[in-house]
């Protein structure tokens, strides 16, 4: 997966300053979300591996994707195919999202918790998160009642983790040394 990260980064900043100059942050992530969509298929993957032309493996993704991407999308499409990359375009577009929340000075934020969070706890959360990491923030919650009670909270490198679950683990390990 790192090989990947290696070769989508390139093309994700090239996609991603090219958006910020046009001002078009939103197309470009549809742009990217749809032909990331389309090379996860398996009859485009199982395409992709054969031993058609490269020149043809871009005409004919590029002829998919038509209708969902301008221009410039379509010309990135085609330069990654000439260089065997179209395999990397779900790692494209995950790096672009990042590039594009830090710009935007943006955090998605997993939040998980014993019990379902309502609307007024959510806002709560949001608001003390936004203090402290200085970004506007978005919540994707889940719930695991396995973590019995508290919040498992992760914010890309950050990891908040006041779980009963966690202080439990903590207090059985304290006792036994």
């Amino acid at each position: 997966m790192s090989e990947l990260s290696t070769v989508a980064r390139p093309y994700a900043k090239a996609a991603f300053d090219f958006a910020v100059e046009q001002g078009a942050l939103q197309k470009w992530h549809e742009m990217l979300s749809f032909a990331a969509e389309v090379a996860q298929n398996q009859d485009v993957k199982t395409f992709l591996a054969s031993a058609t032309s490269l020149t043809r493996q871009g005409d004919v993704f590029v002829g998919i994707c038509a209708e969902q991407l301008d221009e410039h999308g379509q010309n990135l499409i085609k330069v990654m195919a000439s260089n065997k990359r179209l395999a990397a375009l779900p790692e494209v577009l995950e790096m672009y999202t990042e590039l594009r929340q830090a710009y935007e000075k943006e955090v998605t934020v997993e939040v998980t918790s014993a019990v379902t969070l309502d609307d007024a706890q959510q806002a709560k959360l949001s608001a003390a998160l936004e203090k402290r990491l200085e970004r506007k923030v978005k919540l994707n919650c889940s719930v695991e009642p396995s973590i019995v009670g508290g919040l498992l909270i992760q914010a890309g490198d950050l990891v908040i983790d006041s779980t009963l679950r966690s202080q439990l683990s903590r207090l059985a390990s304290t006792l036994q040394s």
